[in-house]
């Protein structure tokens, strides 16, 4: 047990600065790194229809795999976070250090069955000719798997720390570089190969090997980051730090696989309707994902500030952080709704090539689209708050549980019955999209209220809570 801070809670205003300020760094990256994605996507769009689809296809299955390993990576956030509200160097060095283990491990596994993504989708219903073109994309960007995660690692270190400017540059960096290769390599401009949709992977791979080397020196050179003394002794075993990053870890991976394996389920699904609708179909969810990237921006900043208040075992400047963060994400949530209903089609557009034949049924197919989009906004960012949160008091099982059933026991079978029983189509796809969503906000909630007022109630008893510190090797 360790005693309650008996400090006072900091002014509203206090905190609403506080959020911003490491909010909007942290928005910021999530942004460029978006930026990265959406560059490939308008690009090979403009390239071809076949080549979108097939790039849709392969990104949806490359992001459900990475999706899954970033889960450890997730779990150096809070862990470290906790360890700078506890003043815990050593537990610092040891978070990250074991977080590199694990994400090599994870890639060392998954890897090899991405090699053979064609025989996956072919499996999954997919065209033939299209899953032929997602394995080439697939082969050139596996690669790219290792610096990604590694860059995940750093980022939340980095982040916990409060040095989210850093991770802005790089993934500014990042995405500058990524949309200058793109345009050498998939059209053959500057002297380079015209590559296609190759092209594209082999700037996704370029673009995360220069990233990962610029948070890499940056953490290792940094003079006031040495106190942690990151790198020393890298290859050395931590069993209690691993078993802590690996119990944390899991279940956000399996919790965000959960939540993208859904947009993922939705896009194999939408493949089975035809190709046209599955490019509209990954313009919209796109576009989508570039609104997502503000309230997830937002979720990091209540991870880092619950853990850093839990280390601190601060729990008036808890409550009060949650309420205004979570302020802040329905706030911009209402301005992606806002947009989404206002130009819908100016935003679809961005996407294609109008000289293309094919260009204006897909726009009209994703004008249909895009307001089932507008309709999740809210409890999209209530639920990726909710959850960082969540994160940040160490609480990783129980979340997982409920994304599992609003998802996959709620969403994906409202989406198959609406689309190809009662003949909806994408519609009715994206309307099992809002229910699943809408239901893990609603049970995040109140999953996070009840265990806020667990830890009052075991402040109000006896001015002690649980040891949650990385030194206590305590998880949820």
């Amino acid at each position: 047990m360790a005693p309650v801070s008996t400090q006072p809670a900091d002014s509203w205003f206090r905190h609403v600065k506080s959020t911003l300020a490491l909010g909007i760094p942290l928005v910021g990256s999530h942004l460029a790194q978006m930026l990265t994605n959406t560059t490939d996507i308008v690009m090979v769009g403009w390239y071809g229809v076949d080549e979108l689809a097939a790039v849709v296809l392969a990104t949806s299955v490359f992001f459900t795999v990475f999706i899954v390993g970033s889960g450890f990576a997730f779990a150096v956030l809070p862990t470290v976070a906790n360890a700078v509200g506890a003043n815990d160097e050593t537990s610092v060095r040891r978070a990250v250090r074991m977080g590199f283990w694990l994400s090599m491990i994870y890639c060392a596994l998954v890897m090899p069955p991405l090699w053979f993504v064609e025989s996956i989708l072919n499996l999954l219903g997919q065209e033939p000719r299209i899953s032929a073109m997602a394995q080439d994309y697939m082969r050139i960007a596996q690669w790219s798997m290792i610096p990604a995660l590694l860059i995940m690692v750093l980022k939340s270190y980095l982040s916990a720390l409060e040095r989210a400017q850093i991770v802005l540059w790089a993934t500014v960096a990042g995405a500058v570089a990524n949309g200058l290769a793109n345009y050498a390599f998939i059209f053959g401009n500057w002297g380079a190969p015209e590559m296609g949709l190759r092209g594209a992977a082999v700037a996704t791979l370029i673009t995360t090997s220069l990233s990962f080397l610029m948070l890499w020196l940056y953490a290792a050179r940094h003079p006031v980051l040495q106190k942690y003394d990151l790198f020393r002794r890298l290859w050395r075993s931590d069993w209690p730090a691993f078993r802590e990053i690996y119990k944390l870890g899991w279940p956000i991976g399996l919790t965000l696989l959960a939540e993208t394996g859904l947009f993922a389920a939705a896009s194999l699904m939408m493949g089975w309707i035809g190709v046209r609708e599955l490019a509209a179909h990954g313009i919209v969810l796109q576009i989508a994902s570039i609104a997502f990237m503000i309230p997830l921006g937002l979720s990091n900043v209540a991870t880092i500030r619950a853990g850093h208040a839990l280390g601190r075992r601060d729990i008036p400047n808890l409550v009060r952080g949650s309420w205004v963060v979570g302020a802040v994400g329905l706030s911009i949530a209402l301005c992606s709704l806002s947009l989404f209903l206002l130009i819908p089609e100016t935003l679809i557009g961005l996407f294609l090539d109008k000289a293309d034949p094919e260009a204006p049924a897909i726009v009209a197919y994703g004008l249909v689209l895009i307001l089932a989009a507008a309709a999740f906004q809210i409890v999209d960012s209530m639920q990726v708050i909710t959850l960082g949160l969540l994160r940040g008091i160490k609480d990783t099982s129980v979340p997982m549980a409920l994304a599992v059933v609003s998802y996959w026991m709620i969403g994906i079978p409202v989406a198959y019955v609406f689309a190809f029983k009662q003949d909806y189509g994408g519609v009715g796809i994206w309307s099992g999209l809002v229910v699943g969503l809408t239901i893990a906000a609603l049970t995040m909630l109140a999953r996070y209220v009840w265990q806020i007022r667990t830890l009052v109630d075991a402040q109000s008893r006896s001015g002690e809570l649980p040891d949650r510190t990385p030194s206590g090797i305590a998880t949820s």
